[in-house]
C-alpha cells in the first residue's frame, strides 16, 4: 500500500470514438453499478425534496446512458413523462429559470397559512425523525416559518445535541436563510469550532475560491475520459464540504496555496475513481496533479479526510 492506503490499478471507460467526449447527451455513457446506485439515491432525494426540475434533468441524463435493464428505462421514462405533465419547465425564460425554480420550490415548501400546529409539526420532524433526509426537508420548511421563536429552537437544538455533521451544516444554512447572525460554538468532526451563522455558504458558489478551484481542477481532468464523472465529482465534493466546513482541515485548505489545491483535487479524484469504479491508479493520479514527494503528507491527509467522509456517506445510504 502507498499513497492514501490504496494501490489498485485499473478503471475502464467504454466510449465510442466517433462521438464527442464530454457530451452528456451522446449515447456512449455506460454506468458502473455503484454510480447507478448513486444516481438512483440522488433521484429519490430530489423527489422527496420537491426538486422536480433537477429530477427531470437527471432522468434525461439516465435515459441517454447505455447498457441498463430495459425496466429501468421504462420506469425513468414514465417518471419523466409524469413530471413533465405535472411540473412543466419554464424553458421560455432561460435567463430567470434558476430564480423561477427557487420561487416555485419556495412556494411548494411554504403552506401559506402557518398555524401553531404546523410550526410544531415541522420542528418535531426536524428534531426527532429517524431519517436524516426528512430532517433536512423539515429544515428547508423551517427556513420559511415566520414565527421568530424558530431561530431559538434551531439554535438550542444545535447546541444541546451532537448532530451528524451534514445535519449541523443544513441547520446552519437554515439559520442563515432566516437572517440569523452571530457566532455559535459547535463540535464538528470531533473538533470544537466557532462559526459565524451569517457566513454559512448556501450553495457551492458561496464557498471561497480555493474550494471552487479544487472541483474545477477535477472536472477539467475527468471530463475528457468520462462525461459522468464531473457531475459525480460535484456531488461528492458538496457532501464533503458539508462534513468539514469550519474544521481545521477546511481552514487548512483555505490557507494553502496552489499546491494545497492540487493535493485536495488529487484526493477528490482518487476518491471519485474508487467510489465509481472500485479501483484507481494512485501513482498516475499523483503524477497528473503534480503531487511530489514534498506534498505527499498533505495529499495523504486530504485522502484520509475524503475517505472518512465517503465511508460515512455510504453508511447513511
Amino acid at each position: 500500500m502507498n499513497g492514501c492506503g490504496f494501490r489498485i490499478k485499473g478503471g475502464v471507460t467504454i466510449t465510442d470514438s466517433k462521438l464527442p467526449q464530454g457530451d452528456p447527451h451522446s449515447d456512449n455513457v455506460y454506468l458502473f453499478p455503484k454510480m447507478l446506485d448513486h444516481y438512483q439515491i440522488q433521484l429519490t432525494r430530489m423527489l422527496e425534496a420537491e426538486q422536480y426540475n433537477e429530477a427531470k434533468e437527471l432522468l434525461q441524463f439516465l435515459l441517454h446512458c447505455r447498457g441498463e435493464d430495459a425496466r429501468n428505462y421504462e420506469e425513468w421514462q414514465s417518471l419523466l413523462n409524469w413530471l413533465d405533465m405535472a411540473f412543466p419547465s419554464g424553458e421560455e425564460l432561460p435567463v430567470s429559470q434558476e430564480a423561477d425554480e427557487e420561487e416555485l420550490r419556495r412556494q411548494a415548501l411554504d403552506p401559506g397559512q402557518q398555524d401553531e400546529s404546523y410550526i410544531r409539526q415541522v420542528l418535531y420532524i426536524m428534531k426527532n425523525h429517524p431519517m436524516m433526509d426528512q430532517q433536512i426537508l423539515a429544515l428547508e420548511r423551517a427556513a420559511l416559518l415566520r414565527d421568530p421563536v424558530v431561530d431559538a429552537e434551531i439554535t438550542s437544538w444545535l447546541l444541546e445535541n451532537q448532530l451528524h455533521p451534514v445535519l449541523q451544516f443544513k441547520a446552519l444554512q437554515c439559520l442563515r436563510k432566516r437572517g440569523a447572525s452571530g457566532r455559535i460554538a459547535l463540535k464538528r468532526m470531533s473538533e470544537k469550532v466557532e462559526l459565524e451563522m451569517g457566513d454559512t455558504p448556501l450553495s457551492l458558489d458561496d464557498f471561497p475560491e480555493p474550494v471552487i478551484q479544487v472541483l474545477a481542477r477535477v472536472e477539467q481532468v475527468t471530463e475528457s475520459f468520462d462525461p459522468t464523472l464531473p457531475h459525480f465529482a460535484r456531488e461528492v465534493w458538496k457532501e464533503c464540504l458539508q462534513f468539514i466546513y469550519g474544521t481545521s482541515m477546511y481552514e487548512w485548505m483555505l490557507e494553502g496555496d496552489g499546491e494545497m489545491i492540487d493535493c485536495f483535487a488529487a484526493a477528490l479524484h482518487l476518491t471519485l475513481m474508487l467510489s465509481t469504479y472500485g479501483m484507481a491508479d494512485d501513482d498516475e493520479i499523483r503524477d497528473t496533479y503534480g503531487i511530489t514527494q514534498t506534498l505527499r503528507f498533505r495529499y495523504e491527509q486530504a485522502c484520509k479526510m475524503l475517505r472518512h467522509v465517503n465511508e460515512a456517506g455510504e453508511r447513511l445510504e
